[in-house]
């Protein structure tokens, strides 16, 4: 063992040898050298499974109790519960020998448990950002006494926060505590996923004096197993009872009964109606084989009994587990040694990727993942971009990315988060009382992720505010919160600042299966927890929906979105396209689908041009461009185009292609009406329509519409890469 070990607490080598690790990790060790050598912060950027929660805690364990602190000592941030929960389980058992407690602290924590901590703190504080904000509001007296002798604050997954409303929210959060108890902790940061080191350290140092550092350390090869297999869906398909050939089985659905079968597999589906009908659809296979249900699901909106039982499966190593999951168990939960990764469809980003494929080859084993694409069977009467694979090219284009160049989506933060302001300005008047407008001003407006908005633009918020009376004007000029304001900020639901949705709470015979957003009537039948239940009653004041299991597919889903896709993706996409590689992950039917897709783009020349002419009087546009290129394309066409040219009529499928419906204008007038974007200045106000002020994020319904196409033009559209693909683009026949 290295002098490093001998550096950890007594406890903590205990811990080690009897874990029997042979040695402490590469990143371990350097974080130890960070941590021990200087007071710098640390960013830990490691792969999944190479000990970062260890590299972290090991030596700030060892410091805490070298030098006990007075009060909570270090302050761990998890995005989800679940994860928090696991971590505190991990910590509880490294420390069951001392005097350091470790708290979990969200929704599902009882009471006593807060209290306890409230009357003695110290140790180690485990906490989602929405709990820390209420703390921040509901204990603000008492934040010195909490956290008066903090010294580290681990902010777990951090890939998940930058860039988000919620990582903002942190940061505020962190800010706040440093000027209530005058002290500066020292951050950690862990991540398997970050593509710009750069932005992630000065995401991590905002409003501090302390550099970060990273550790920088050869990763160790792993081995990685992968397939990818595309299915036609030929929609509704029917079973005669007792019928159990394979052939009676929707092909798809057998597949992934059979890559799963005899194993511990996780299942990772894009939202939670998939997640509901694939462990639905491998259940009624498994009860026609007469074989036992081991199958699970896990989303938020699961029961926390549902979701602590699927947990607890996948990590029995008796038995073989099979879970369908959405980014709840992305996340670095420890599930043990899982058999094998399944993604159905193409994961959103190479970041989340790498995520899911790392939950797969621990323990020494090899990482497995299957990808499974499935498209509606065509009929015939499809155009051009609805021939095209789009979900097929975009898993093809993300494995890439990651296999040839180790590319990960860089991650940028708004500029003018002013959702972001609302809940700030409130959540500090509600903690303080009441503050003239300057002290107001020089609390919010040093947040570092507020700073830059001007003081201009937050008089207006104030403004607006006090004619909502969501603040109130003292008779001595100071500010306090109004009588709305007031009561919104004392719902709990105030605390998060993602949008939170009106759910209905599922009961089945006595016991709760999860919740739904969408209100059903009686007789829907409705998919949560993998079954298929029908509704009896439905209480709309106590939003209580009473349930039976049922046979047969729900009626009702979740609405979700896709999210943003970068341009590096798009790109990737046309070029799998273009070449002629075969890639070796394929199977027969991604094989044979991805030939006839190269087929039909050389014929349609796709590899000269972005300007189709489709159904007569139809244009398509396929642009190749990330989610906010897209949006911006899009808008260019209904406000500009629409007057410029007549023309009737936009839509299409974000980000892959659009129909312009020409209406009067031909194709040619088009084609130069794009190419000539990057040839003239364009008004962001032009892809704005008059009055329009698009609300996006929770708060925004309190923001003056001003502020608010401020917001979207910076931060929702992209003029730049508009402009770049006018002129690097040939449209229409050019270049054909």
């Amino acid at each position: 063992m290295s002098n490093l070990f001998h550096r950890l607490a007594p406890f903590i080598q205990e811990y080690v040898y009897n874990e029997g690790w042979a040695e402490l990790r590469p990143i371990q060790r350097e974080a130890c050298r960070v941590l021990f050598e200087t007071e710098a912060h640390l960013l830990v950027a490691a792969g999944t499974a190479s000990g970062k929660t260890e590299a972290a805690f090991l030596p700030i364990l060892t410091l805490l109790s070298e030098n006990p602190p007075k009060t909570v000592g270090a302050i761990y941030i998890g995005p989800i519960k679940a994860l928090i929960n696991d971590q505190c389980d991990r910590l509880t058992d490294l420390l069951k020998s001392t005097d350091i407690p470790v708290w979990a602290w969200h929704g599902d924590v009882g009471q006593g448990v807060k209290r306890r901590l409230l009357k003695q703190p110290r140790g180690i504080l485990q906490i989602t950002p929405e709990s820390l904000e209420s703390l921040l509001i509901n204990k603000y007296a008492e934040i010195p006494r909490l956290f008066g002798d903090l010294r580290f604050v681990v902010i777990d997954e951090i890939h998940a926060f930058i860039g988000s409303d919620r990582g903002a929210q942190i940061l505020c959060q962190l800010a706040r505590l440093a000027k209530i108890t005058g002290k500066v902790p020292r951050r950690v940061g862990l991540s398997a996923t970050l593509g710009d080191y750069a932005l992630a350290e000065a995401w991590l140092q905002a409003g501090t004096p302390q550099p970060v550092i990273t550790p920088v350390v050869a990763s160790s090869k792993r081995t990685i197993h992968l397939a990818l297999e595309h299915f036609y869906d030929s929609g509704v398909s029917t079973r005669a009872v007792g019928e159990t050939r394979d052939t009676a089985f929707p092909p798809c659905y057998w597949h992934l009964f059979q890559q799963s079968l005899n194993r511990k597999c996780l299942i990772f589906a894009n939202g939670r109606t998939e997640t509901e009908a694939v462990i639905a659809q491998l259940r009624h296979i498994a009860q026609a084989k007469g074989m036992p249900d081991i199958y699970h699901v896990h989303h938020g909106s699961i029961s926390a009994e549902l979701r602590q039982a699927a947990e607890a499966a996948m990590r029995d190593p008796t038995s073989a587990t099979v879970t369908a999951a959405t980014v709840t168990f992305e996340m670095g939960i420890d599930l043990g040694k899982l058999d094998r990764v399944i993604q159905l469809e193409a994961p959103p980003s190479v970041s989340s990727f790498l995520q899911r494929l790392g939950r797969s080859g621990r323990r020494g084993s090899p990482a497995d993942m299957r990808f499974v694409c499935i498209e509606d069977q065509p009929d015939g009467s499809e155009t051009l971009p609805q021939q095209l694979p789009w979900q097929l090219l975009q898993c093809i284009a993300v494995i890439q990315l990651y296999l040839e160049e180790k590319w990960i989506e860089p991650l940028a933060p708004q500029i003018y988060p002013f959702s972001l302001l609302y809940h700030q300005t409130l959540s500090t008047l509600a903690a303080m009382g009441e503050l003239s407008p300057p002290q107001l001003a020089q609390h919010i407006l040093t947040l570092p992720p507020l700073r830059s908005i001007g003081l201009e633009d937050f008089r207006l918020l104030l403004q607006h505010l006090i004619s909502l009376d969501h603040i109130q004007r003292t008779s001595e000029g100071g500010l306090i919160l109004g009588l709305a304001g007031e009561k919104l900020v004392r719902n709990f639901k105030f605390y998060a600042i993602f949008p939170d949705n009106e759910e209905f709470a599922v009961w089945a015979e006595g016991r709760e299966v999860g919740t739904i957003v969408v209100p059903p009537e009686v007789g829907d039948r409705i998919s949560l927890a993998g079954r298929t239940w029908e509704v009896v009653e439905v209480d709309s004041r106590r939003k209580v929906v009473q349930v039976r299991l049922s046979l047969g597919t729900a009626t009702i889903s979740w609405r979700g979105s896709g999210g943003r896709i970068h341009t590096r993706i798009l790109q990737r996409m046309r070029q799998v396209l273009i070449e002629d590689t075969l890639y070796p992950y394929l199977q027969p039917g991604a094989r044979a689908r991805l030939v006839a897709a190269r087929q039909l783009a050389q014929k349609e020349g796709i590899a000269h041009r972005l300007l189709f002419s489709v159904d007569e009087g139809y244009a398509c546009i396929l642009p190749w461009v990330g989610s906010a290129a897209y949006r911006t394309l899009e808008r260019f066409l209904r406000l500009h185009c629409r007057e410029a040219l007549g023309i009737k009529g936009v839509s299409g499928r974000s980000p892959y292609y659009l129909v312009v419906n020409l209406g009067k204008a031909t194709l040619e007038q088009l084609d130069w009406e794009i190419r000539s974007v990057g040839d003239r200045p364009l008004h962001p106000e032009a892809l704005l329509a008059e009055d329009e002020a698009p609300k996006l994020q929770k708060y925004d319904e309190y923001i003056p519409p001003e502020l608010l196409r401020k917001a979207f033009v910076s931060d929702y559209l992209n003029f730049t890469e508009l402009a770049q693909l006018a002129q690097l683009a040939h449209f229409g026949k050019a270049g054909v």
